[in-house]
């Protein structure tokens, strides 16, 4: 492989540029001559240097974690709103964490490869000479900033975990390295990190900002999220939440047939959890952190972003908008920086148009009624009707979803998109009491170039502006009550989505805002890697998770105990690792 196709690779990857227009851009910056690898001696003591080792960094989102499948099972699978086909689910979903597969180890091995080779580019940069200051801020900004992401994820799934302040090479210290307490963690290592990176990284607004790369208020962002976690965590037991759920169905004799009969969610009032190892942090203080931060990212502080219009933020140009403040950037086709997961999240196409058994990752009915019918989020953001290769298309049918309201009155009707020509046995629809019957997301098929392949250019959202802004909400409310602000702030995502807006009215104290935003988020954030964590963060993750009654509408499990607010360590670390003598609780 050539040494500037290598780099062209690289940088399209964070860059979300066409690739053909890379290849002329790096051009200008790299001999044509062939290489099999670039080693540090072989990149450049300049500006072009420097964005080679943290483009370096960026590269192991994909070549340490996307490339394979892997993720981002261990990120959406483990909730109580997602399911699909079992087998699909067999592990992650099904609270099968210390599985026979890679999925059980992912997470754990992708973060420490990238704070690795983040800790290898930062010092590198470090002690490059000729890369003018800005640049070099930028680029050990953004690598403190991937650095301080991966220790976020890591001490969330794993609690106290080892931290590594320089490259495993230039410490040699892997094979005995400790367990840091979780408060350590945030105070001493993933705070300072975003601490500096947000005042380091160019914002959106300066000359020298590329599109697709993080930026100023990624971090800031981030921090604010840090502490909201961090805010949740340590309330102390005993606040209330209500989460609309239940169990998926009953049976009941119909017609002295015993049917299975699938149910709507119920609110329900779950009592906060202490969760383990934030118990020193203050919760107050740290939620006015959160809010500060927020507030200034929305004041531009940080640069110029917003909620972008819902028409735009899943197309092709909207995955560098300024609403995506850090997501994973892809190439269609591509063996390395095409992803696989919209293989499962969307369907391949076969030459007619028909989606074929790939297509087994949605969100439950239970999600679904969430909404009302004319928010974007499902009346866009679901996808209604498909034919599936195979089974649907061997007797002219279609599968439906959902079958009852508008849509159900759409398919009796055969009105648009229902009078498809090809389909001459009628439409069906299960409900969604198999593994073709759920809330499929358009998200990520809006994005893709071509959805016959099987690597894609759908990104992966790990942080967005409507996250920010409902942690603003959350903040806001922990610390003053429902107050305009607050419930403001909940609206503009609301507005965004054809919503009806809340009004004060609605919230008599905290929890009950506090609950509309926790859903709101789960709304919102649905298939980006966030429901688990919300859950587990505000202590009532066991409570929604076995609310379920044992086993979602495809037999998922769904029952959980205490062993699974952490995930395994996996075991080859366990065993090399000598400083680290037992797994978390309850795993092997």
């Amino acid at each position: 492989m050539k040494k500037s196709k290598y780099i062209c690779a690289a940088l399209a990857l964070s860059l979300c540029l066409p690739f053909s227009s890379m290849f002329t851009a790096c051009d200008d910056m790299l001999e044509e001559q062939p290489f099999d690898f670039i080693s540090p001696d072989q990149i450049e003591d300049s500006d072009n240097g420097a964005d080679m080792w943290t483009m370096g960094v960026y590269n192991v989102l994909h070549t340490g974690m996307f490339v394979y499948g892997n993720f981002p099972r261990p990120l959406d699978y483990d909730c109580d709103y997602i399911g699909g086909a079992v087998w699909q689910f067999s592990e992650f979903g099904s609270g099968n964490f210390q599985g026979g597969s890679n999925q059980s180890d992912a997470l754990w091995t992708g973060m420490y490869s990238l704070i690795n080779k983040a800790n290898q580019a930062i010092a590198q940069i470090s002690d490059m000479q000729n890369v003018t200051e800005a640049h070099r801020n930028n680029c050990l900004g953004e690598c403190y900033f991937l650095k301080a992401w991966a220790y976020f994820m890591l001490t969330r799934a794993y609690g106290d975990i080892p931290v590594y302040s320089v490259s495993v090479d230039e410490s040699g210290k892997y094979t005995s390295n400790p367990r840091v307490a979780i408060k350590e963690v945030y105070e001493q290592h993933i705070i300072p990190l975003l601490d500096q990176a947000k005042n380091m990284i160019y914002k959106n607004t300066d000359g020298n900002y590329k599109l697709g790369r993080v930026s100023a208020a990624s971090a800031a962002g981030l921090l604010a999220k840090v502490y909201a976690t961090m805010g949740s965590a340590s309330m102390p037991a005993g606040e209330k939440i209500t989460v609309k759920t239940g169990v998926p169905y009953v049976i009941q004799p119909i017609d002295g047939v015993q049917t299975k009969v699938y149910t709507d969610p119920v609110p329900t009032e779950m009592t906060k959890d202490q969760v383990a190892g934030y118990e020193g942090f203050d919760s107050q203080a740290c939620y006015q952190r959160a809010y500060n931060l927020a507030d200034s990212v929305m004041k531009g502080m940080y640069g110029s972003h917003e909620l972008v219009p819902y028409s735009t933020l899943w197309s092709p140009q909207g995955k560098t908008s300024s609403e995506f403040l850090f997501s994973l950037q892809t190439i269609s086709g591509d063996n390395t920086f095409g992803t696989l997961f919209s293989y499962h999240y969307c369907g391949k196409l076969n030459d007619q148009g028909h989606i074929d058994n790939s297509l087994t990752v949605g969100m439950r009915k239970h999600w679904y009624l969430l909404f009302e019918e004319k928010d974007y989020r499902v009346d866009q953001g679901v996808m209604h009707c498909w034919i599936r290769e195979g089974s649907d298309s061997s007797w002219g049918g279609g599968s439906y979803y959902p079958d009852f309201g508008k849509w159900q009155r759409m398919v009796e009707n055969r009105e648009p998109p229902f009078d498809n020509p090809e389909v001459t046995a009628g439409w069906r629809c299960d409900q969604n009491g198999s593994e073709q019957f759920f809330a499929f997301t358009t998200k990520y098929s809006q994005q893709i170039s071509d959805q016959t392949i099987d690597r894609t250019d759908a990104n992966y959202p790990f942080l967005r502006y409507a996250d920010i802004v409902l942690i603003f909400a959350e903040a806001a409310n922990e610390l003053y009550g429902p107050t305009a602000q607050s419930v403001d702030a909940l609206n503009s995502v609301r507005n965004r989505s054809n919503a009806t807006p809340k009004e004060m009215a609605e919230f008599t104290d905290k929890a009950s805002l506090r609950s509309a935003i926790i859903e709101e988020r789960a709304m919102e954030l649905a298939l980006e890697g966030d429901r688990r964590w919300d859950l587990i963060r505000w202590g009532i993750y066991l409570q929604a998770m076995n609310a379920l009654g044992g086993m979602d509408e495809a037999n998922n499990v769904k029952s959980r105990s205490e062993r699974h607010l952490l995930f395994p360590i996996p075991t080859m670390e366990v065993l090399t690792n000598e400083a680290i003598t037992t797994n978390n609780p309850g795993w092997n």
